[in-house]
């Protein structure tokens, strides 16, 4: 029989006029982080509501037309539909917190954030992994705050892909398009009606890109989308995928990011003070921006001066495949005609991206050298990014070059459990007012101990049954055998056993090293199959399609998963997304991470599942190097770096598994009369009040607002002042001393005494040789460091200022009179570097000389 043809029909419901905001709050964000919009849409109807994977707007468009009348005729749910409004509308209608507009001034500032992922929700895949929860946490909380702030990014039609593992643990990619009217964005109009379209010049033609926007309560992110008309096939799937496609593809979208991005802003009539790139995705548009600035007519260098003061960077890596590198000769080809048209000159912008002795071009060099404030993530990827970008600041010591670090948080009403949520309301009504205040999350202890643990439970049953369900359909498509099933979820049905459940869910990159724990098979064997105390260990997570060595890692960790001797003990779920992430953290009791230190830049998986009352068990890097103080969870510490790995593997593994064997398994268990582990809840309590405060994106954002938005905005406008007389200035000085600094010299005048009183002092002369500058373009120091200190925290060096004494046979004598400021011994050491007092950092030209 020939098959027929099929086509599909999709009846629409029309929204019953009582329930008519309901459209309204599917195409605001604000339910990515208010359980009481999606509960009001689950209510609905619940099944459909799973089966669309929590998306509002899709909701709407396939809910059955009696489900919303029957909705518009129940008192009880009108009742909460009234109480969701009422709080939407008072969040959309507060004013911006008194903390940022003493720092910002919302009519005159305005904070641009650009990125190439966004994770806000499941429901708008645009996200791969940890940047793009990152750069969502980052936007939610800049709406929480009522910063004045617009982000930028891409469309992606199929964003990242779907994973599905094989009954042989293969991981199978498949991608899912998403048409604009099931995503929660609208397009941006212009004057005549028609959608914002901006252009950016290609080889050989130009590609149009359509303008879209989300709504995230209180700001904006502007989306660009190549998928028009006016595109050939080719560069209408620019914005097929995230991370997709090969090197040209990548160059192709980042242009169309940082180059199309900026020309949205401008066609928009928004002027942004301060500019932050968020990672090397989207660092071209320093170039779009000198661009604007050289028409205004200001010379390259001078409009770099202008651009890069405004400019933030920010690195989320120390592994090299996080970093994009592309050839000379694609970098040529590729924005051959956008510097054509725009008068940039090719080597110019090369060195730019260019790495010391390599001839690729590096975006994270470009969004470092067209940027003068740069941070990392964490205190410890802060040092790391110093020294594994040093070269940027040839002469600078890595400690002292203008890398500094603000470490990451989480989007607290997110990833809180509603169940947490409500107890906190009832302990402490105003906590969400009292995000970045560690002393008032005291009242957890205040919490009895009993509740506090019924609540923990209550998250761990509906993980449990979260996780079976996930399993028997994994399991049911990969014909597996339903006695098979329900070995495998033994311990998770049963919530009388309460057994112990660690969980791993995270990218399968292999410095994660997510099969650390199976160093030791037989001795990890007994711990998790001990009758007495079983332990459960959860894993989920993604390799890129490309990452051979990731996919690996999930082979092995399903094929132990059906070991008969570990079944039940090790689960492996698919397509790990915010969905599960919510279950498992708020679900499990022991949250792993052992990553190869110090690889980790920050990671926030361990900060979500703190929140909700989880032990973080980690290698000290990362976050948890400072949020760990001995109480609130347990800590690994990494071997030495110059060890062999194999050995520091070893090393490592087997202090995981002693702290499973010695501290938390007997912890767990150790329950007493009363059901449960006084010890555990006291180390959860200390785990949550310790973290929530320090490690949540308030916090964040805050530190960003305070340390580089408002000194970038304020050096933005300084450089740009009277037409960019100081950008002007400055460059023309820097090129002066770049020229002259390979002349330059400095030595010490006559003997440095050895010797003096502590209530004396002593005199230092030195002499430079300033090859033509002057001596109002250096500055001379001496920095003296103590030797003894007689305490464990070391202090930094005392830094005294030598001046200028005279002029002799054209070398320039500097001195100074030096009061010893520590007792006993001490280091003196002599340094010149330039010094402008335009500079945005002192160290910014990477030039200095020791005596």
């Amino acid at each position: 029989m020939d098959k027929a043809t099929r086509f599909r029909l999709e009846a629409r419901p029309s929204i019953p006029e009582a329930l008519d905001r309901l459209d309204e709050l599917a195409n605001d964000l604000f339910y990515s982080w208010d359980h009481g919009v999606r509960n009001l849409f689950s209510r609905i109807d619940r099944p459909l509501w799973q089966k669309v994977e929590h998306n509002p707007k899709l909701f709407l468009r396939r809910v059955a037309q009696e489900r919303l009348d029957e909705a518009a005729q129940d008192r009880a749910f009108m009742a909460e539909y009234r109480r969701v409004l009422s709080s939407y509308d008072a969040y959309v209608e507060f004013e911006p917190v008194p903390e940022v507009t003493e720092i910002l001034d919302p009519a005159s500032n305005l904070v641009a954030y650009f990125c190439a992922e966004f994770g806000f929700h499941e429901s708008f895949p645009i996200y791969s992994g940890g940047l793009g929860i990152l750069a969502g946490d980052h936007c939610k909380a800049a709406s929480d705050l009522g910063l004045p702030f617009v982000a930028v990014g891409l469309l992606y039609q199929q964003g990242y892909f779907i994973q599905t593992i094989d009954a042989q643990g293969q991981q199978i990619a498949r991608y899912q398009s998403h048409s604009s009217d099931e995503l929660p964005i609208t397009p941006v109009t212009q004057g005549n009606g028609e959608q914002l379209k901006v252009s950016v010049p290609f080889p050989g033609r130009l590609v149009v890109a359509r303008v879209w926007q989300a709504r995230v309560g209180h700001i904006r992110l502007y989306l660009l989308d190549s998928h028009t008309e006016e595109n050939s096939e080719q560069d209408r799937e620019l914005t097929q995928r995230l991370y997709g496609g090969d090197e040209s593809t990548r160059i192709s979208q980042e242009m169309l990011l940082g180059i199309g991005g900026t020309r949205v802003l401008e066609a928009l009539g928004l002027s942004p003070t301060a500019w932050h790139i968020n990672e090397g995705h989207a660092a071209f548009l320093i170039l779009e921006r000198c661009r604007q600035r050289m028409t205004e007519g200001l010379s390259f260098k001078a409009a770099l001066e202008a651009v890069a003061a405004s400019t933030l960077f920010t690195t989320h890596t120390p592994v090299p495949a996080g970093h994009d590198i592309f050839s000379r000769d694609l970098v040529q080809h590729a924005l051959g005609r956008y510097l054509e048209e725009s008068g940039l000159d090719f080597e110019t912008v090369f060195a730019l991206g260019a790495k010391a002795g390599d001839h690729s071009f590096n975006m994270t060099s470009l969004g470092l050298r067209g940027s003068r404030f740069h941070n990392g993530v964490s205190r410890i990827h802060g040092g790391v990014a110093s020294a594994m970008e040093g070269a940027i600041w040839p002469q600078i010591p890595p400690e002292e070059n203008p890398i500094g670090y603000i470490t990451n948080g989480v989007h607290v009403p997110t990833f809180l459990a509603p169940e947490w949520a409500s107890l906190f309301d009832i302990h402490a009504p105003t906590w969400k007012s009292e995000l970045r205040n560690p002393e008032f999350w005291s009242f957890v202890d205040q919490i009895p101990d009993y509740h506090y643990w019924s609540v923990h439970k209550a998250l761990k049953q509906q993980m449990g049954e979260f996780v079976v369900e996930q399993l028997e359909r994994q399991h049911q498509r990969n014909g597996t055998g339903h006695s098979v099933t329900e070995r495998m979820t033994r311990q998770l049905v049963s919530p009388e056993k309460d057994t112990l459940v660690i969980g791993f869910a995270r990218r399968f990159a292999t410095y994660k090293r997510a099969t650390l724990i199976f160093a030791d098979l037989e001795r990890l064997e007994r711990l998790l199959t001990d009758p007495e105390r079983p332990v459960v260990l959860i894993f989920a997570g993604k390799a890129h399609p490309r990452d051979n060595p990731g996919q690996q890692l999930i082979k092995v960790i399903h094929e132990l998963s059906m070991r008969p001797s570990l079944m039940g003990h090790i689960l492996l779920l698919e397509d790990y997304d915010q969905a599960m992430a919510r279950q498992m953290l708020a679900g499990v009791d022991v949250w792993l991470n052992n990553p190869e230190y110090p690889k980790e830049a920050s990671g926030t998986s361990g900060e979500k599942a703190a929140l909700n009352g989880a032990l973080n068990l980690s290698i000290l890097d990362g976050w948890w190097g400072e949020g760990y103080d001995g109480h609130n969870g347990w800590a690994i510490t990494p071997r030495d770096t110059r060890l062999d790995p194999e050995f520091r593997n070893q090393e490592e593994a087997r202090d995981l598994l002693d702290l499973l064997e010695h501290d938390i398994i007997p912890l767990y268990y150790d329950r007493a009369s009363q059901g449960y582990s006084k010890g555990w809840v006291a180390r959860s309590k200390a785990s949550m009040k310790t973290i929530t405060p320090r490690f949540n994106s308030q916090r964040m954002v805050m530190d960003y607002v305070e340390r580089y938005y408002e000194p970038a905005s304020a050096q933005g406008d300084r450089l740009l002042a009277d037409n960019g007389a100081e950008a002007r200035e400055l460059a023309e000085w820097k090129a002066r001393v770049r020229q002259a600094w390979s002349g330059v010299s400095l030595k010490v005048v006559g003997c440095v005494e050895e010797l003096c009183r502590s209530d004396g002092s002593i005199a230092l002369r030195v002499e430079a040789d300033l090859n033509g500058l002057n001596a109002g373009d250096v500055r001379v120091e001496c920095l003296v460091t103590p030797e003894c200190t007689g305490s464990h925290d070391s202090p930094g060096p005392d830094r005294f200022l030598l001046t200028k004494a005279s002029e002799q046979d054209g070398r320039t004598v500097f001195e100074t009179e030096v009061a010893p400021p520590y007792p006993g011994l001490q280091t003196l050491r002599l340094r010149m570097y330039p010094y402008h007092p335009a500079l945005t950092h002192l160290f910014e030209m990477g030039c200095m000389l020791w005596a």
